[in-house]
């Protein structure tokens, strides 16, 4: 993928899977697989071995990632997709559906 069209901080939308309509800010994104983390979304429960920095170990929640093509970016309240346009010499987003600058 040349460019990520989400990037962290966005507030995008789910669009599939077993968290389809919930909303949610991206924590981080993974280029080279094509995830991202949002948070609160695909809660997954994971088994901790007590550790050092976990005394007690035990059962924890915590976000997973979820594919790039799954979310939607949100803006005024609304999920849109995203394109590219030249400012200048700066390249920025733009949302499709009203044409007004992302960044």
């Amino acid at each position: 993928m040349s460019t990520m069209k989400i990037k962290k901080g966005d507030l995008v939308k789910v669009i599939a899977g077993k968290d389809k309509d919930k909303e949610g800010k991206v924590a981080s994104v993974d280029p080279k697989k094509g995830k991202v983390l949002v948070e609160g979304v695909n809660m997954v429960t994971k088994h901790v071995k007590p550790s050092a920095a976990n005394q007690n170990g035990g059962i924890i929640q915590k976000e997973a990632p979820i594919d790039l093509s799954n979310v939607m970016y949100v803006h005024k309240g609304k999920a849109t997709r995203i394109g590219f346009t030249m400012k200048g010499n700066k390249k920025v987003r733009v949302a499709k559906s009203t044409g007004d600058i992302i960044d």
